[in-house]
This record gives C-alpha cells, structure tokens and sequence, in this order.
C-alpha cells in the first residue's frame, strides 16, 4: 500500500519540470519588471537632464542680453572692466 501513495518516477519528473518551469517563468517576468522599472527611471533622468539643460539654455540667453544691455547703456564703463578683467588674467597665466 506504500507503493500507491508514492508518486512514480515519471510523475515526480513532470512536477520538477512544472516547478522549473514555474521558476523560469518567474524569473523572466521578475527580470522584465526590473528592465521596465530602469527604462522608466532613465526616461525620468533623462526628461529631467533636458529641463536642467533648457533652463540653463535660457539663463545663458538672459545673461547675454542683460549684458549687452548694460554694454550699449555704460560703453567705457564696459571697456575699462574688459581691460582690467583682461589684465587680471594675463598676471595670473603670467605667474603660471
């Protein structure tokens, strides 16, 4: 009577073989949840990455502007801070 409640070898095959199918399978779904969740944080960073880069974009255009301004209102004034700025920097590549 043992023998009846004991699987056959054959049925025990086929339940290690659903098992590791069962396995796989879980491994790929854990694997395809793992790339969706990197893909949608690097569509993140990247979306981010292109905001910083337009908002730096639009700061540089800002400054520019401001400075010609400034430029066209205080000619001489902007002329002797070039030079000095200038000359500040040729003493420090000098001493270098």
């Amino acid at each position: 009577m043992s023998r009846m409640n004991q699987p056959s070898g054959e049925s025990t095959a086929e339940a290690i073989k659903g098992s590791a199918s069962q396995a796989a399978q879980s491994v790929r779904n854990l694997g395809e949840n793992v790339r969706d969740a990197a893909s949608e944080k690097f569509n993140q960073l990247r979306d981010q990455a292109s905001d910083y880069y337009q908002q730096g974009r639009e700061r540089a255009r800002e400054w520019e502007q401001n400075l010609e301004e400034y430029v066209q209102e205080k000619p001489i004034q902007s002329l002797l801070i070039a030079a000095g700025v200038g000359m500040f920097l040729g003493l420090l590549w000098r001493r270098h």
